[in-house]
């Protein structure tokens, strides 16, 4: 138990270790009460406390409750209320705090301590018996919720019929009367599901802070973490903390704010708050709230002390903050504060801004934005929203809530956004307001669009957070969930139609409208500088035709780290087919004579593109089953040059068990040396034509899928034999290297004599190498690996996210042992996991000299080696 306000804070030396103890929420708390910020008292069960609880069967020994109940003497002597007290009556809010934030996911309970007897002693003392029952309703629907599992919606039925018969719109419209009357309705439906009201408040403490420590275990708070990616914490905390109210009348308010703009990182508060009100009502959006700088106008001495506190926060956090606040009959509280999450434009220009303003370091700076944001700044944004057609296309606008452009089609509930995502559809999620269950269907969605909500509300920030596009608040919107269609202005939506979404205008239009590709300019490019300016790893591409070259060097690529030869071929299909199926050696010779030019001209194109940068040709590694049709069809039978009956024949004799493990790679060229002999050909005379042309060809011959010595000394033999003749030919030389994929577990064990043999760079090929090492089929592992993740058998997909701790045993003994014959070996990654954050920091700690990912995954490579780097 850690207590924090009334002058105690818990601090460590830079505030971020106590979080994986306290949470994100609690170790902040702590943080603001030690620098001396208004923060109501309160105190922390730590994340061990509820992993102990998740072990020892949903109950707390008894020496944490007593510990517990220190922690609530603490409040009382601090605030001089005392819980349960018919004089002065303390009310507590019991909330969740993970370690890494997670919006909205798990459970809270305010108002904790109301009865019969305290919510009187609590209008008596404030002489304000609205408040009083106002809070006591509230306290009684979400007890009712969170802790005995009464649905909202009946609670939410009373309160409508006791508004429609007083003629009240809003909840703060109803009086003091009213509230008691909603109140006995409530006790109603306790009874109404066999329920009984706890009225002791020990009773009522102990039992929230068991369904906060439930809510970890909740479907939704798992979901969460299953996309986010999250694992390994030990639960959450939770936060026991004295009652502020911003429902105690019009001197009253609550909100949440950032210190800065998170979409565009503009330097200016940015949230909404709500008079007269609790801070459910700002982030549920059930009302509308008004934006924050309309304060500065209605209580000019208010805006400027969270004015203050907010530049406080920034510089004691170093970052932009997510700040909840209550003010309380003019006595401004801090309720919350954690690192703001922020679109990808925002979190670039709020790292450039921090720097210029001298709060952190580039190294610093690089730390506050991730992979994630840069891939949403990358993303596609509106062609030309001043043209006719997008002017013509608008239908409606509500609240630009989370940045970008959207287009799908019109789905109404998570379970289809779901479903047309797994069918490769892309949908907008249409909502009248989100809650924490749609989690899966919002991160499926292609967009998000809701009718109600503010800027802060759970569509808004949970969209932020993963780069979804958003418009909340869209008042003109109408949606009947039974009909799935919805209808802004005179356009009725219907499920399925294709509508697109302007999440920086909140813009909302029919049909698609057409993208652009964003550039690297202003903050970006300021930004990217100092990614370059820092990491020690090079960023190359996989790229297997000069335009996805010229590509890749536009996204910053310092080469090509992996050049298909195979993907080549599905450009010339019909003449690979002839090379595979001829009948005899003549036969073969002559479709390999076809290919030759063919592959001349592309290693050509892709050279230009990469003049002055190395570019590693892998040499042909076809899975015969990607390449020869299933049957024989007359019209390929006929383009090959074979009559059906034979052409079947041939598919038949080819036909592998495992075709990934079948003739492909190096085997293929010890089977058929010639396809080596043209392979090399082609790329020493392409190079040779373009050093001709005065540009710079830096080739590197790269052969596939060895797992001994001899087979790597055999293609070596081919490729120094054939440019020996090439250079003969042609009068003329030019630089180029020959090394190896590392993709065979066998090649990683013998990765010492490989080196011996003249190896000169090592590739890793982490997606074979993954696929043997585990044993598990890429084609296959879909009828059994999400089980594996769902009941923690493996953490993560081994093929998207790579296997430090067996794999990577192999990478190391490979880059060990190669380095210990040849210092001046190469090292790379070429795999899928080129591209993954967490992969590059493994093989930067390993010193290779490069990773190879997609052309379009550049930038945030280059980002990841950044930050493995500092």
């Amino acid at each position: 138990m850690h207590p924090f306000g009334g002058g105690k804070g818990t601090r460590s030396s830079d505030g971020s270790d106590l979080k994986w103890l306290l949470g994100g929420k609690g170790a902040n708390l702590a943080e603001m009460a030690g620098i001396g910020l208004s923060v109501p008292p309160g105190f922390t069960l730590t994340t061990e406390v509820c992993d102990l609880y998740s072990k020892s069967g949903m109950a707390l020994p008894d020496n944490i409750w007593s510990s517990t109940l220190e922690g609530l003497k603490h409040v009382e002597e601090t605030t001089g209320n005392k819980l349960g007290d018919a004089e002065s009556p303390l009310l507590l809010s019991v909330r969740s705090g993970a370690a890494i934030s997670m919006p909205g996911m798990m459970d809270t309970v305010l108002n904790l301590g109301l009865n019969d007897v305290t919510v009187e002693a609590l209008a008596a003392k404030t002489d304000n018996p609205r408040f009083a029952y106002d809070s006591y309703r509230r306290f009684l629907d979400m007890f009712g919720d969170v802790v005995m599992g009464i649905p909202h919606h009946d609670f939410e039925t009373e309160l409508n019929m006791v508004k429609t018969s007083v003629g009240a719109s809003e909840d703060n419209e109803l009086s003091a009367d009213d509230l008691k009357q909603l109140v006995a309705k409530y006790k109603q439906v306790y009874e109404k599901h066999g329920s009984h009201f706890p009225e002791d408040p020990l009773e009522q403490l102990r039992r929230a802070i068991y369904a906060v420590f439930d809510s970890w275990q909740s479907d939704r708070a798992k979901r969460y973490m299953e996309v986010q990616g999250i694992t390994g914490l030990l639960g959450t905390a939770v936060n026991v903390q004295a009652m502020a109210f911003g429902n105690m009348g019009d001197s009253s308010c609550t909100g949440v704010l950032f210190t800065r703009d998170p979409n565009t990182g503009d330097d200016i508060l940015f949230g909404e708050y709500l008079v007269n009100a609790q801070g459910e009502d700002v982030v549920a959006g059930i009302r509308t709230p008004n934006p924050i700088g309309e304060l500065e106008t209605e209580d000019p001495e208010i805006y400027n002390e969270i004015v203050r506190n907010c530049d406080i926060l920034e510089q004691h956090f170093k970052d932009m903050q997510d700040v909840e606040f209550t003010v309380q009959e003019g006595k401004l509280y801090l309720l919350q504060t954690r690192s703001g999450k922020r679109g990808g434009k925002a979190a670039v220009q709020i790292a450039v801004d921090l720097v210029e303003a001298g709060m952190v370091t580039k190294a610093q700076a690089l730390k506050l934005v991730t992979p994630d944001h840069l891939d949403i700044m990358l993303h596609p944004q509106f062609e030309d929203i001043a043209s006719k057609q997008y002017t013509d296309s608008v239908i409606g606008s509500g609240l630009p809530a989370s940045p970008g452009a959207a287009v799908g089609v019109a789905a109404f509930t998570t379970e289809d956004v779901e479903r047309l995502h797994a069918a490769g559809t892309a949908a907008i999620l249409v909502r009248d307001e989100t809650s924490p269950e749609d989690v899966g269907g919002m991160y499926a969605a292609e967009g998000i669009l809701t009718a109600r909500g503010g800027m802060t509300s759970h569509a808004a920030v949970v969209a932020r957070g993963w780069g979804k596009t958003c418009v909340c608040g869209v008042g003109a919107l109408t949606i009947d969930e039974r009909s799935r269609t919805a209808q802004l202005g005179s356009t009725v939506i219907k499920e399925g139609d294709t509508i697109s979404l302007n999440g920086n205008t909140g813009e909302v239009l029919v049909g698609a409208l057409p993208m652009a590709a964003p550039e690297m300019t202003g903050a970006l490019g300021t930004f990217m500088g100092w990614v370059d300016e820092h990491r020690t790893m090079d960023i190359l591409a996989n790229a297997d035709s000069p335009n996805d070259a010229l590509e890749a060097r536009k996204n910053g690529a310092q080469g090509i780290g992996l050049c298909r030869t195979e993907h080549m071929f599905f450009d010339h299909l019909a003449e690979v087919r002839r090379m595979i199926l001829a009948p005899d050696q003549e036969s073969k010779t002559a479709a390999i004579s076809e290919l030759l030019p063919l592959q001349r001209t592309d290693f050509d194109g892709i050279f230009e593109a990469m003049d002055g940068l190395p570019v590693t040709i892998r040499l042909l590694d076809p899975p015969l089953h990607e390449f020869l049709p299933h049957s024989a069809d007359p019209e390929v039978a006929k383009s090959v040059g074979l009559s059906v009956d034979d052409m079947q024949a041939a598919i038949d004799r080819l036909r592998e068990a495992n075709p990934m493990l079948g003739l492909r790679g190096c085997r293929l060229g010890i089977t058929s040396p010639e396809i080596i002999e043209m392979q090399a050909r082609a790329i020493l005379e392409a190079a040779l034509d373009v050093k001709g042309r005065g540009l710079d060809p830096k080739p590197k011959i790269m052969v596939p899928l060895i797992g001994t010595v001899a087979e790597f000394k055999h293609q070596e033999k081919i490729i120094r034999d054939t440019a020996a003749k090439v250079f003969q030919e042609k009068g003329a030389e030019v630089e180029y290297q020959v090394g190896t994929m590392i993709e065979v577990p066998r090649a990683a064990l013998l990765a010492e004599e490989v080196a011996k043999a003249g190896a000169e760079f090592f590739s890793f090929g982490t997606n074979d190498l993954t696929q043997m090492t585990f044993g598990f089929s890429r084609d296959d592992v879909g009828s059994f690996l999400p089980t594996y993740l769902a009941q923690g058998i493996l953490e993560h997909d081994p093929f998207q996210v790579f296997d430090q701790h067996g794999v990577g045993t192999l990478v190391r003994h490979a880059c060990e042992a190669g380095l210990k014959v040849n210092p001046d070996l190469k090292l790379g990654v070429c795999g899928e996991h080129g591209g993954d954050p967490s992969s590059i920091a493994f093989f930067n700690s390993l010193k290779h000299d490069y990773a190879s990912c997609s052309p379009f995954r550049v930038p945030i490579a280059r980002l990841a080696a950044a930050q493995a780097a500092v």
